[in-house]
């Protein structure tokens, strides 16, 4: 691990700082509770590369969020990329900019009168 960066949840970006290393398969974040023995939290793991893996050595594994057995498994301060529901808020507030807010709830109709004609006749 790099002297730069301290070890982070690939998920969440909590700090991972308690936890002993060599991480174990059964180790989870204790923010988010995600797996961390997993592709994401490796620093072989390149999302632009054929298998998104840089060792060529390493079997695949086909859902990288997932733990795995992976022997080159090693991880990497900077796995986090952000996202998740900071990024989430952020669009919906975008989005409610854009369009003037949430839309309205619908107003229920009377019993027995004849629903509102959306062609306007």
């Amino acid at each position: 691990m790099s002297a730069g960066g301290a070890l982070v949840c690939w998920k969440c970006g909590a700090s991972l700082a308690g936890l002993p290393l060599p991480l174990g398969r059964r180790d989870v974040c204790p923010s988010c509770r995600a797996e961390l023995h997993v592709c994401r939290l490796c620093r072989h793991f390149d999302a632009t590369r054929a298998g998104q893996c840089r060792e060529l050595a390493a079997e695949r594994v086909a859902d990288k969020t997932r733990v795995n057995d992976c022997g080159w498994f090693v991880p990497r301060p900077e796995a986090y990329r952000g996202g998740g529901a900071a990024m989430a808020q952020a669009s919906r507030n975008a989005l409610d900019a854009l369009f003037g807010g949430a839309p309205a709830a619908a107003t229920p109709s009377r019993p027995g009168s004849p629903p509102d004609d959306p062609f306007g006749k």
